[in-house]
């Protein structure tokens, strides 16, 4: 990890983040189906619709040597929306790294709590940082049933 860069992320950043969404979908170790992951996400998000919903939100990527390897994103209301790890970057602790930038960020924002729906690959991750299970459900997305959590954490 010589190269890398955790940092916010700009508008130019969009479609690379539609790419690392889709890799860890697709590439990333997964607890879904070949069939749940289609209906999740059949190709990478990119365009104006997908910039507008990554520019409503705070946003911060790693990178190295040029290439956006993974993103987290926070909106207003302390929801955790997105949490995403090219397949071949993770267990490089990068979920970590985002995720205290992102903390810091809402805390110095006021919020008191941060929450989130976690796939069944995010939980360990948002649990190793301190969130707890609220309740396990699951999503309908075209004729598949995906497991997730709402998962919190205090902030103080």
């Amino acid at each position: 990890m010589t190269d890398l860069k955790i940092r916010p992320v700009q508008g130019q950043d969009a479609d690379a983040l539609g790419e690392v969404m889709f890799d860890a979908i697709h590439k990333g170790v997964s607890k879904y189906t070949e069939a749940q992951r289609a209906a999740w996400q059949s190709t990478p998000n990119s365009g104006a619709k997908w910039a507008q919903r990554l520019a409503q939100q705070d946003v911060w990527m790693a990178e190295e040597a040029g290439t956006a390897l993974a993103f987290l994103t926070l909106r207003n209301d302390g929801y955790v929306d997105m949490a995403f790890v090219r397949g071949e970057a993770q267990g490089r602790g990068l979920f970590r790294r985002l995720y205290q930038m992102l903390e810091k960020s809402a805390q110095d924002a006021g919020h008191g709590r941060l929450w989130t729906h976690a796939s069944l690959m995010a939980q360990p991750a948002f649990l190793a940082v301190g969130f707890r299970v609220i309740r396990h459900e699951s999503v309908a997305r075209l004729g598949e049933t995906l497991d997730r959590a709402e998962m919190e954490k205090a902030l103080q």
